[in-house]
Parts: C-alpha cells; structure tokens; sequence
C-alpha cells in the first residue's frame, strides 16, 4: 500500500481524531484530544507558520509531524519538526516522507536550524542520524501512580503566602503571564524563548483545551503570583503539568514545592490516576522536585538539530 503525506484539515473531525490517536500511542506519556490538536493548529501565532502534517495508509493516519518556526526565539531561523508514528505501522516509510515535507517547508519559510525530539531508542535516533541529525540535549518523561502512590502530606502555606487556583485570575490573567514568561526564559533549551505577546499567550496558553484552571495553583506573595504549576487534564483520569516555575526572586523557598503538592492532591481527589510531566535532564531542580513527589522516568526523549542548506 502506498503511504501519502498531506496537511490536516481542520475542519475534518476525523483528521484531528487520527492526529491524536497517533500521539498517544507513539506517547503514552503525553495527554492529546482531537480539541487540542485543532487549538494548537488554529491558535499558534501567525509568525510560527504552525502546521500538522499526516501520513495516511489506505484512508488511516499512521504519523504525524508538527512543524514551524520558534518565532519567539531571540535567534532567527530555528524551526522544528516532531514527527510520530504509530508503534503498529512502522518501516512503510511514513517517518521519512514526513521528515522530507517537514524540512522542505522549513526551508521555503527560511529556516537554517531543523530541532527534532526523538525517542531514546536505537532505531529513533538511528533514523534521525541516517537523516543527517545530530544529538543534542535530552530530556526526561516522567510518571507518578495517583491512584496507588504516597504523595507528601499537605503543608500550610507559610506566612505572607497564599495559595490560589488558576480560576481566581480568570478576569486578570496578566500577571500569570509574566510570571510564565519570566520561568520559562530561564528553562535549558536549544532554542532560547522570549514571552512578549500577551494577546498570543492568552490564545495559545490560557485558553488551551487542556489547561485545567480548577487545578492550576499559584503561590501568592505580596498580591503577586510568585510560583505556580499549570495543570492540564483530558477528560480520561490522566493530569499533566505543562510548566511549574518560580519566580527569581522567589527561588529557594520551596513554593514551587508547594503549589504542585496542591495541584496534585486536588487532583487525586478530582479522580484523577495518574499524572505526567516531564524535564529538561540538566534541570536538577526540578528533578529533585518531582523525585521527592514519587515521579518515576518513564521514557527519555533527545533532541536532534540539522543544519539546513
């Protein structure tokens, strides 16, 4: 049978359906619903160039690629291409034709850097490296049993500080975003991020179908948010974390500590099984962070980069 590779069409249920069925099954670790796809489709900024490609086999979508541009990276011309496929349907070429129509895109929009995540798996990064890629930076999927595990018991804020939820800024989300674009300035990356556009993280961010605000906790000094873990849920038992961070002058304190026991307690009592997240493999931090919660690696992706051109 002949493997094709077009665009998804979001305004075709099925295409967004696939798309997701893929990435859970290629990332178990990783929440995705048909919604999302399509939020990350029609919400990213115009600069990015954002698009979802699939491979399809006889009508069915057996991989996926997501491609653009880091438009808010204080380097130019960093594109990125994440490309999957289904664990059931692998060596019909699909990953190749997906990769090729990725870079070729990249290129016509002027890309000089291609970054791909790979999964740490002999084939996965002997694919990339048969593609021209070279390793990078690694990074850590990790797993907390919800259901079955210990978490550590619930602590009083200390004084001077409040916990919220995300809900309580719904008519102001401004000072989350400044604090979201200051963490996430200081995450390790390959590519290097600047959060300036408040109207773009309000549609990309805030209003992602994902986000959970019920169960996204911040710490509060002073009437400011000073360290927050943002919860995401997909309607199926299963939490994740999208980012938690601290404000720099807030580091040391423990509070970031203190909002993810929040969240994740909320969360078990919300029905909630099992929770995700995952780092950056030189963030000790953070490790520490979700080690001392009972969070255990459960994959480890690399990031490839291949110069364009």
């Amino acid at each position: 049978m002949t493997v094709t590779v077009r665009d998804l069409r979001p305004g075709v249920r099925a295409d967004a359906e696939g798309f997701s069925r893929v990435r859970r099954l290629a990332l178990p670790f990783m929440l995705s619903t048909p919604e999302s796809v399509l939020h990350d489709l029609t919400r990213s900024h115009p600069d990015a160039h954002f698009r979802q490609l699939v491979a399809e086999e006889d009508g069915e979508i057996i991989g996926t690629a997501q491609v653009g541009l880091a438009h808010d990276s204080p380097e130019p011309g960093q594109g990125s291409a994440n490309v999957y496929v289904r664990p059931d349907r692998l060596r019909r070429g699909a990953g190749s034709l997906l990769l090729r129509a990725a870079e070729e895109r990249l290129a016509g929009l002027g890309a000089r850097k291609v970054h791909s995540w790979v999964l740490d798996a002999p084939d996965n990064r002997a694919f990339a490296e048969r593609h021209g890629y070279r390793v990078g930076r690694s990074a850590h999927f990790l797993r907390l049993d919800l259901a079955h595990g210990d978490l550590p018991p619930l602590q009083d804020p200390p004084p001077g500080v409040e916990l919220r939820t995300g809900a309580d800024f719904a008519d102001d989300p401004r000072p989350l975003f400044a604090l979201d674009a200051e963490t996430t300035s200081d995450e390790p990356s390959d590519i290097g991020t600047e959060f300036t556009d408040y109207g773009a993280w309000l549609e990309q961010t805030w209003k992602h179908p994902l986000l959970d605000l019920g169960l996204t906790t911040v710490a509060v000094v002073d009437g400011l948010p000073a360290a927050f873990t943002a919860a995401y849920t997909d309607g199926s038992a299963r939490y994740g974390t999208a980012m938690t961070g601290t404000a720099r002058a807030h580091r040391g304190r423990g509070l970031a500590k203190l909002a993810k026991n929040a969240s994740l307690h909320r969360a078990r009592a919300a029905g909630c099984t099992e929770a995700f997240t995952g780092n950056d493999t030189g963030n000790g931090p953070m490790l520490a962070i979700n080690k001392w919660f009972g969070y255990e690696v459960c994959a480890t992706e690399v990031r490839y980069v291949r110069e364009l051109g």
